[in-house]
């Protein structure tokens, strides 16, 4: 029987769902304890590591592990999630960065640095976590915690423009796949808000009209516990604009060190 496995999770997928979908094509592990090793967001793809059975008891383990991923940002839109699952707001500027204004931006972003926790975020605390504190309106009543952030390399892969069309159906696309839970445990928040979060991003191409977007594709090696979306606002505010994660897919998980993979699962 297998310690551990990876399994590369969808879009649109949670990771019990993912690993329900794994366990239905391997029966014997049917009944098999698992936990995760590091979540990944609903609406982000890529590898999701889960242990089994007697190896679930050593998650501390494998919870320091780190991380790579591939992410877009789209700049000039933000939202209060950080990524295209959120409340969307227009900056009304369309923002072309030079390729050497954007190296140094993300040069900045190298490195150890304390961050917030972002609000939209499963961290607890006062025994609740925070994405439950925001949308209850109980957020501005709490301090919310920082942590560290290690972000090893940056590689940017190509910048690309986008039309507003294009943008829409790849939103409509992605709104498309959002889950939704009929926990009751999971009431507030169970459908990700998605009504909503269509209407703004109505609201938005119905203002910006016919433009092109930017697109930043980049290549993150990170430590466990980075947030991809927070990066790509701090992005967007350090090239005088809004940004935010238009896709997140994990692509490595294991040990980087000085430039080199020297584990990856």
């Amino acid at each position: 029987m297998k310690k551990w496995v990876v399994i590369d999770k969808e879009v649109g997928e949670t990771p019990l769902m993912s690993l329900q979908k794994w366990k239905r094509v391997n029966p014997a592990y049917a009944n098999i304890s698992a936990s995760y090793a590091g979540r990944l967001d609903p609406m982000a793809s890529g590898k999701l590591l889960v242990l089994l059975g007697e190896e679930c008891k050593k998650q501390k383990a494998y919870t320091n592990l780190d991380k790579e991923y591939e992410i877009e940002v789209l700049l000039d839109i933000g939202s209060d999630t950080g990524d295209a699952l959120g409340l969307v707001e227009y900056s009304r500027k369309e923002t072309s960065p030079e390729r050497e204004a954007l190296r140094a931006v993300l040069c900045t972003e190298l490195g150890a640095h304390m961050r917030a926790y972002p609000q939209f975020s499963s961290k607890t605390v006062n025994g609740k976590p925070l994405f439950l504190h925001t949308l209850e309106g109980g957020i501005k009543f709490i301090n919310i915690p920082e942590h560290e952030e290690h972000i090893y390399d940056i590689k940017m892969r190509q910048v690309v423009s986008i039309s507003s069309a294009e943008l829409a159906s790849r939103i409509a696309d992605f709104l498309a796949k959002v889950p939704i839970s009929d926990e009751p445990s999971k009431l507030l928040g169970a459908d990700f808000r998605v009504n909503e979060v269509r209407a703004s991003w109505e609201k938005l191409f119905a203002e910006a009209g016919q433009r092109t977007f930017t697109i930043l594709s980049l290549r993150v090696a990170c430590g466990s516990g980075t947030y991809m979306r927070s990066l790509s606002g701090r992005i967007g505010e350090s090239l005088g604009t809004r940004a935010l994660t238009l896709s997140i897919r994990r692509t490595r998980i294991g040990k980087y060190w000085k430039g080199w993979w020297l584990k990856s699962l």
